[in-house]
Parts: C-alpha cells; sequence; structure tokens
C-alpha cells in the first residue's frame, strides 16, 4: 500500500465511487478506477451509475458491483414526484452496504452537494469530491473546484486522476495488455466477436471483409454532425478502399442511421440490434470509426482503435484520450458554450466542417494506423 496514502483512507475496505453521468463518462472515469484498485489492494469497489453508465457492468474490470440510480439532481428520467422517495431509498441502500468511503466523480458543471448529503446520511465517514463552495462537514476530503470552463480545462481523465491525488492515491501504474497506464479501460467479453461475426453474417455482410464503422448519433442536439454529410463521408472513405460501411445507432437513431448511410457504397444499418460488447468488437475490428463527441469515441479510445470525431466545441474536456484520432470542429466565438442545446441556433462549431475534410481525416488516419485487432 503507497505510504503517501492518505491516514484514513488506509483502512478503506469497501468504497463506493459515484458517476451518474453518461456511459462515455464513465469510460473516462475507468483510469481513476483502476487507479483505487491499485492503491487499495483488496478493496470492493461499487460503482453508482446511472441506467447508461450501469450498462458498462460487465465491461468493467475494476468495478465489484454496480448500483443503478437516476437521480434528481442530474439529467434523467427521474420525476419530482418519485425525487424524495428515491433519495430515501438509497440513503437506506448505501447505509446497508457499510461503506467506507465514497469518491463523487463530476464535471466542473455539476455539483457534488447532494451526492455528499446522501453519502453522510447513509453513514459513509470519508466523503471525496470537487466543490466550489465551501461543504463544511458535508465532504470529509474537499477539493476546491477552481476550473473555469475554457480552453485551459484539463481533459476529464486527468481531472478525476487530480481528486484521488488529494488523497494520495496515484495514477495507476498499469493499463490493460496492450494499452497505457493511464488508459481507459473496456474489457471485451470472449464471445462478443464471435456474436458480432453472426449478426453481420445475418445482415448480408461478409464478418472476413474489411468494413468502417459510422456512429451518426449524440445524446446532445448540439453535439451531432449532419448525417447526411456523415452519408457523403462515408461514400469518399469506401472509394478510398475503407471497405464496406457499417452505419450504427440505438433505437431512437433509425432516420440517423439511414440518413447516414452512403449514397452508392456497400453498407449495413444496425440498429438497436448490437450489444455493447458487440459494439465494441464492431470499432475494435474496423478499420475506421467516424463519430460525434459520444460514448463510441470513447468506446474506440479505450480499445486503442483509430477514431475520428466531429467535436462540437461545447466542452473541451472530452477529447478521445490516448488513442489514434483526429478532433474536427470549427473554431467559433461562442465555443466552450456547455450547452446540449445550440444556444446561437447556428451549429457552426460543426456545420463548418465540410464532409470532404471528414474524408480526408479518416482516410489519412485510415492508412496511418495499423488495423486494430477485434477482441477475441
Amino acid at each position: 500500500m503507497p505510504t503517501d496514502l492518505a491516514a484514513p483512507w488506509r483502512g478503506v475496505r469497501r468504497l463506493l465511487a459515484v458517476r451518474l453521468d453518461n456511459l462515455g463518462d464513465v469510460l473516462m472515469t475507468t483510469p481513476a478506477l483502476a487507479a483505487i484498485k491499485q492503491a487499495l489492494p483488496g478493496v470492493h469497489t461499487t460503482l453508482l451509475a446511472s441506467p447508461a453508465g450501469a450498462a458498462l457492468q460487465p465491461h468493467l474490470p475494476d468495478v465489484d458491483e454496480v448500483i443503478t440510480f437516476e437521480a434528481p439532481w442530474v439529467q434523467s428520467r427521474c420525476t419530482a414526484a418519485q425525487a424524495g422517495p428515491a433519495v430515501q431509498d438509497l440513503v437506506q441502500r448505501l447505509a446497508a452496504g457499510r461503506f467506507d468511503a465514497v469518491v463523487v466523480f463530476t464535471v466542473c458543471t455539476q455539483s457534488a452537494l447532494p451526492m455528499a448529503m446522501v453519502a453522510m446520511q447513509a453513514g459513509i465517514p470519508l466523503r471525496l469530491a470537487h466543490c466550489r463552495e465551501n461543504p463544511y462537514h458535508l465532504l470529509s476530503h474537499w477539493v476546491r473546484d477552481a476550473e473555469v470552463p475554457g480552453d485551459g480545462m484539463r481533459h476529464e481523465v486527468q481531472r478525476q486522476l487530480d481528486l484521488l491525488a488529494a488523497v494520495g492515491i496515484a495514477p495507476p501504474a498499469q493499463g490493460l495488455p496492450g494499452r497505457p497506464a493511464t488508459g481507459l479501460r473496456f474489457m471485451p467479453a470472449p464471445a462478443d466477436a464471435a456474436s458480432l461475426a453472426a449478426k453481420l453474417a445475418q445482415a448480408g455482410m461478409d464478418p472476413a471483409a474489411p468494413w468502417f464503422v459510422v456512429h451518426p448519433g449524440a445524446s446532445a442536439e448540439s453535439r451531432r454532425y449532419p448525417a447526411e454529410r456523415f452519408a457523403k463521408a462515408a461514400q469518399a472513405v469506401a472509394e478510398a478502399g475503407g471497405g464496406h460501411a457499417v452505419i450504427v445507432g440505438g433505437p431512437a437513431e433509425a432516420a440517423l442511421v439511414q440518413a447516414a448511410r452512403p449514397a452508392q457504397a456497400p453498407s449495413t444499418a444496425l440498429v438497436g440490434g448490437l450489444s455493447l460488447g458487440e459494439l465494441a468488437a464492431l470499432i475494435a475490428g474496423a478499420r475506421i470509426t467516424l463519430c460525434n463527441n459520444s460514448g463510441p469515441a470513447h468506446i474506440a479510445a479505450a480499445l486503442g482503435a483509430p477514431v475520428v470525431v466531429l467535436y462540437a466545441l461545447t466542452n473541451p474536456q472530452h477529447t478521445p484520450w490516448q488513442t489514434p484520432a483526429r478532433v474536427l470542429s470549427h473554431d467559433v466565438p461562442c465555443r466552450n458554450c456547455l450547452r446540449s442545446v445550440c444556444p446561437m441556433g447556428h451549429h457552426a462549431c460543426l456545420l463548418g466542417v465540410p464532409a470532404d475534410v471528414v474524408a480526408d481525416a479518416a482516410v489519412r488516419l485510415m492508412h496511418a494506423t495499423p488495423l486494430a485487432t477485434a477482441p477475441a
């Protein structure tokens, strides 16, 4: 156990890690989760996550248990009528878990105080989080959050590693095989590649032929590049030797997926038909992935797979971490707006990127990066 670990934390045996936003945010927290495991050998780590984040459970090597919770203090489906009972139930469940410590992971626009209050009521003695205002007794270990939205912001991965450093937890010294020590962590299941191959064959594709991936969706409207431009870029990538275009999206993204299909090149649309592990196998085996700032970009980063990201300039913290990548955007005065809907209405940070620029970046990266190995 590290000698510089803060004394109260040396006895931690049951730790609650809180990350209540999206799948990509949980993935960007995985280096911090690995750091906890490496600093506290034998610790039992429970992740409190949204339904989207909890979907990662089978693929998180440093998490022993996941509790799913739709928090009323972040964007979720929890209604005003449900909020009080939901929080009371959570307090009781966490109290029954007898946790020694909680680490609340947040972006700089989120408040850790609601979760700190829940943790205090649940009797968790050690409570670590970033916070702008003085939390007084709500946090036992307070890291003042002085981060100001703008180009000088830390990457989300670094922000969470810095939070742990405040109690002496060092960055992880070892990563997954073939990945950097501080890289994102996603553990594929052995059956994912085989089941993906079966689904590709069922869709009429040759699973042995080369392919590339296009994911035109994103949870926030302000982060969606036009699907029709993805289609034009996909056509050019296919013509440059990218292979078969596989357009993917969730059940609510069927229209986007269809609009993103290239006009003439061979393509397959997969709407809501893949598990998370199969999507990861698809990205790992692709020559290149084209997507917005969304979960697939961070899955690619976790796998070390090449990715071209159409990156709306809403938040500079979430670019692909430690993977071959091209990040495309058009500079605008309203950058770093942190909005889910474009406040200016023009989407210029994305619309200023022509489809041929996307295709050129993809082709250059595709030919500069060896084909990633699909998980076996």
